[in-house]
């Protein structure tokens, strides 16, 4: 580990570190300041970064060194006859500090955060001090083991619950894109060949039903009536419609844009680029803002907010409006998502083209549309099974076969 110090009798900084196991040691003419300490001790990380990487060339920092000839490209290429022992491969954990800030300006700043919180509450402490090379397939399937067997704790105790194998994929998808780059920086073996994801449970939704959906409107408090509204009718997920800006309502084509989203006190870019949309106003919804834009309208550049026109917090929403609310209605407890949900099938409920249904939802394909909400999309009959009940009714009981196409002009006629 190198160091930034004083030279005795000039008050100058000089940098203090080791390379190729000879000390070095660089003066400078910068005078022992904050300012000039910052400056160095961030080329000096870089610095030490390089020398790990083998990319180090001291000619570049120092080209009036003595050192910079001795040290040229050539001479240490002459001079490396032996090569660096496999275990002295940096780190993991000196790795991942190279290569997340890299990657950081890549994700947003939820997903940052996200990336972060499992490096340091997982990978660190399981990989951190391994060197690169020394990880192995056993070793991360050993891992993957372990967190599929962490109990999750509640309070002081803990519960007889796992984490979800949705989580452990998240878990393991950060590991696998940090040992990918490094398969790519180094060469090493990728430890992570033929290791498949976790089958993940499918959770069935639960959406409301057009009369519950109704009688939610009629007994929620008159403050939050427009926003339930529009989360019932427009499929919008909480984050952007806590983060709806009233310069992305569009009154004149009935539209609202999708183009930010509100998560953790912050405003940022939506979730993915197919979450960027446009959604078509139904009329309830367009009447809702219409009544919203005279309570909020002027007070605050948000659509849904507070007392001093914030965004809504999603979490006092769930605990101090949502909850009370279906247990006055004797409902059972959902997730404000479940209105996301919701929308989704009253839209297929009323055959409305699963394409347009999925740009609403900011979906890129039907493919989504049709596995989560399959047993909600009707046939052309509006009966699901119709035509096959038809079919296989004349068939059996009047003893006539009869063909699809039959049966079919039959269900037109009917």
């Amino acid at each position: 580990m190198g160091s930034i110090s004083v030279r005795p009798g000039t008050s100058c900084l000089y940098f203090d570190f080791r390379y190729r196991g000879e000390r070095c040691r660089e003066y400078t003419k910068l005078e022992d300041t904050p300012a000039n300490r910052r400056k160095m001790e961030t080329a000096l990380k870089r610095i030490e970064v390089e020398i790990e990487l083998g990319t180090f060339d001291y000619g570049r920092y120092f080209p009036n060194s003595p050192k910079a000839a001795k040290y040229s490209a050539g001479a240490v290429a002459a001079a490396a006859d032996t090569p660096i022992p496999a275990s002295d491969l940096q780190s993991f954990r000196k790795f991942v500090g190279i290569w997340q800030p890299e990657k950081a300006v890549e994700w947003r700043i939820s997903h940052r955060e996200t990336i972060e919180s499992i490096l340091e509450g997982h990978l660190l402490p399981y990989f951190g001090d391994t060197a690169l090379n020394l990880i192995t397939r056993e070793q991360v399937l050993a891992f993957r083991a372990d967190l599929a067997q962490k109990q999750i704790g509640r309070g002081r105790g803990t519960s007889d619950r796992t984490i979800a194998a949705i989580t452990v994929n998240r878990i393991m998808g950060v590991l696998r894109m940090a040992l990918d780059e490094a398969v790519l920086r180094h060469g090493i073996q990728n430890p992570f060949v033929k290791i498949k994801r976790l089958k993940q449970k499918r959770v069935d939704i639960d959406p409301f039903s057009i009369e519950q959906v109704r009688a939610i409107l009629a007994t929620v408090r008159e403050d939050f009536r427009n926003y339930l509204t529009v989360r019932f009718f427009t499929g919008m997920r909480s984050g952007e419609a806590h983060g709806l800006k009233w310069r992305y309502v569009d009154f004149e084509r009935k539209q609202i844009l999708i183009r930010e989203t509100f998560s953790r006190g912050r405003t940022e870019y939506t979730k993915t680029d197919s979450s960027q949309r446009e959604i078509d106003m139904s009329a309830p919804v367009f009447e809702a803002l219409e009544r919203q834009k005279k309570v909020t309208g002027e007070g605050s550049e948000y659509v849904f907010c507070n007392a001093v026109g914030n965004p809504l917090d999603n979490k006092n929403f769930d605990a101090r409006v949502w909850r009370p609310l279906l247990r006055l209605l004797g409902y059972k407890t959902r997730r404000p998502y479940q209105m996301r949900h919701t929308c989704a099938t009253l839209w297929l409920a009323a055959g409305e083209n699963p394409q347009w249904i999925a740009r609403q939802l900011g979906h890129t394909t039907t493919e989504m549309l049709f596995r989560v909400y399959a047993r909600f999309i009707p046939n052309l009959t509006r009966k699901d099974g119709s035509a096959f009940d038809q079919l296989i009714t004349a068939a059996v009981n009047g003893g006539v076969s009869i063909t699809p196409k039959a049966a079919s002009q039959e269900t037109n006629n009917a």
